[in-house]
C-alpha cells in the first residue's frame, strides 16, 4: 500500500472511531499439568470453546465449574505457567476439509505432519456435530469391497455401514484395514485413516505401505502420536470423521478407519479423571458410550435427495485375552452394525487371516451384496460351518463314515481357499471364480498343498479374462473348469 493510501486509511479509521465502554473477559491460568489447564475468571466460557493463551498456547473448554474452567490443551508452549492470561475466542473446534487433504498427513488441528505447507482448504468441518437425521438417510444398498476373501463373501460390508474390527493385539486387525484402503484404488472411494496413540515407527510404516501401494492418491491421514497431548488423541477420531463427512455431503463415497478406539477411550478416561469427573465402570466416565455413539452415528448412507454420498466406518478395538465381553468392546458391538472377530488360536495355528466366522457377523451388508456373490457365499458358508462342527470328532481318533470323511476333506480344502496373505487384496471377480469352482466340486480332488499355487493361476486368468459379475453361471463354471484343467496339465 502506498504511503498516501496508508495515511488516508488511518485518517478514515480515526474519523469513524467512537468512544464507548468495552467489556472483555480475561482469565488467568490457576494450574496446569498433564495436558489440563484450570482457568479462573471466564464466567461466559462455553463448552468446546477455544481459549487463546497469551504465551501462544491454545486450549478447549472441557469442564465447567462454579469458579473455574477446566480446559484440555491443544497446543502447549514451554512458557505456559500459572498466571498466564487467557482470552475467549468465540470459536469452536474445526478442521480444514477438502480435496487438498488427499495424500496429506495432518494432526487433529489441521497442522501438516509431512513437512509440506499447510493444506489450502476453503472449508472447515466442525469436529463434533449432530449426526444426519433419519429423513436424510437411505438404506445400505451398495457393497464396499475390502479385497479379503472372508469379509467380501461371508461378512460383507455395505457403503454407509459401521463394521467393528475386534481382537487381541497383533492378530492383523490393522492389516485388514490397510488392505481395505488399498483396495479402494480406482473405485472412487475417498479414505481417511485415523491413527490414535500409535508409536511413530508404526505411523511411518503405515504411511510407507500406503505410499508403496498407491493408496495415498485417495487417502488422507489424521495422526495423533503416542507422544501427543491427551487432548489431541481425544479429538483425532472426530477430526477424521469431519474430513470424511465433508466428502460424504459432496455426494462421494468415503471410508474412515479408526485405529483404534481403545486408545481413544483411554485418552478420554485420562482427561476425565484429571478433570475430576466421577468414574464409573473400569474408571471410565459414565458418558463413554455416548462418546463413541455420537462419533459412529455420523457414518451413514445419504438419500439421493441429499447427494447420495456415504461414509463407511471401520473402527478397531483391542481385546485382552480374547475377552469380547469387556466394557469398551461390548459398547462398540452394540453401536456398530456387526463385527469382524480375530481369534488368537486361529492365528497361532497358521490360519491367516485369523477371522473367526462363528463370532463374526454383518447385520446389513448382505442387503448391499451382489446377488451372485450372496447366493454362492451362502452355500459355501453352510459347508464351512458344518465342517467346523464335524472336525471336532476327528480329535477323538474315531472312525467316520465315508460321507463324513468326504465333507471333512472338502472343508479342509475350503479352509485353504480362504487363507490370504496381508497386503494382497483381491478383486470381487476372483471371489466369484473360486466360489463357483468350490460349489461345483471342482476343487474337491485337489491336494491342500496345491491350493496356493492353484489360486495364483486362477487369479492370473481372471485378471486376463473379460468375465464380470453379470456373466452367466454356465460361463463361469466352464471357465473355471477350463483354467483348472490347464493348471493340472502344467
Amino acid at each position: 500500500m502506498a504511503p498516501n493510501q496508508l495515511l488516508a486509511s488511518q485518517a478514515s479509521w480515526v474519523r469513524d472511531y467512537q468512544f464507548g465502554l468495552r467489556v472483555e473477559e480475561q482469565g488467568t491460568v490457576a494450574a496446569v499439568g498433564d495436558g489440563i489447564a484450570w482457568i479462573e475468571g471466564l464466567p461466559s466460557a462455553a463448552m468446546d470453546e477455544i481459549l487463546d493463551l497469551e504465551d501462544g498456547s491454545r486450549a478447549m473448554v472441557f469442564q465447567l465449574e462454579t469458579h473455574v474452567v477446566g480446559a484440555i490443551l491443544l497446543e502447549q508452549t514451554s512458557r505456559l505457567t500459572a498466571g498466564t492470561i487467557a482470552h475467549l475466542s468465540g470459536r469452536r473446534m474445526g478442521v480444514p476439509t477438502g480435496d487438498a487433504l488427499i495424500g496429506r498427513i495432518i494432526d487433529p488441528l489441521g497442522n501438516p505432519l509431512d513437512g509440506l505447507d499447510r493444506p489450502e482448504c476453503s472449508a472447515t468441518g466442525p469436529l463434533d456435530i449432530l449426526s444426519p437425521p433419519i429423513t436424510a438417510r437411505d438404506f445400505v444398498h451398495k457393497p464396499l469391497y475390502t479385497g479379503n476373501k472372508i469379509v467380501d463373501t461371508l461378512i460383507p460390508i455395505g457403503k454407509g455401514q459401521r463394521q467393528l474390527i475386534i481382537g487381541d493385539n497383533g492378530l492383523g486387525k490393522s492389516s485388514l484395514a490397510i488392505d481395505a484402503v488399498i483396495n479402494q484404488r480406482g473405485r472412487g472411494v475417498r479414505c481417511v485413516y485415523v491413527m490414535v496413540g500409535q508409536k511413530r515407527s508404526s505411523v511411518v510404516d503405515t504411511i510407507e505401505i500406503l505410499r508403496q501401494y498407491g493408496a495415498l492418491e485417495h487417502t488422507a491421514l489424521v495422526v495423533a502420536e503416542a507422544t501427543s497431548l491427551p487432548g489431541l488423541k481425544f479429538l483425532a477420531p472426530f477430526a477424521g470423521c469431519a474430513v470424511a463427512e465433508y466428502w460424504m455431503w459432496q455426494g462421494k463415497d468415503t471410508l474412515v478407519i479408526y485405529d483404534d478406539l481403545t486408545t481413544h477411550a483411554e485418552a478420554y478416561r485420562e482427561l476425565s479423571l484429571l478433570l475430576r469427573r466421577p468414574p464409573g465402570r473400569e474408571a471410565y466416565p459414565g458418558d463413554i458410550f455416548f462418546l463413541h455413539s455420537r462419533l459412529l452415528e455420523r457414518s451413514t448412507c445419504l438419500a439421493p435427495a441429499h447427494g447420495g454420498g456415504s461414509m463407511t466406518a471401520l473402527p478397531i478395538v483391542e481385546t485382552k485375552e480374547g475377552e469380547i465381553a469387556a466394557y469398551i468392546p461390548t459398547n462398540l458391538i452394540s453401536i456398530t452394525d456387526g463385527q469382524i472377530y480375530f481369534d488368537k488360536r486361529l492365528f497361532a495355528s497358521g490360519i491367516l487371516p485369523g477371522i473367526d466366522v462363528t463370532k463374526s457377523v454383518s447385520r446389513v451388508g448382505g442387503k448391499g451384496q451382489h446377488h451372485r456373490i450372496k447366493e454362492k457365499a451362502g452355500r459355501m458358508k453352510l459347508d464351512y460351518l458344518q465342517f467346523l462342527e464335524l472336525e471336532v470328532f476327528t480329535r477323538f481318533g474315531s472312525r467316520l463314515e465315508m460321507s463324513m470323511e468326504a465333507k471333512i476333506a472338502r472343508g479342509r480344502v475350503l479352509r485353504e481357499l480362504l487363507k490370504q496373505d496381508r497386503l494382497s487384496p483381491l478383486p470381487i471377480e476372483f471371489h466369484l471364480a473360486w466360489l463357483t469352482g468350490f460349489n461345483h466340486g471342482l476343487f474337491d480332488k485337489v491336494p491342500t498343498e496345491s491350493i496356493p499355487a492353484l489360486l495364483e493361476h486362477l487369479a492370473a486368468h481372471v485378471k486376463e479374462s473379460a468375465l464380470t459379475l453379470e456373466t452367466s453361471e454356465v460361463e463361469w463354471t466352464e471357465a473355471v473348469g477350463h483354467w483348472l484343467r490347464d493348471y493340472r496339465s502344467l
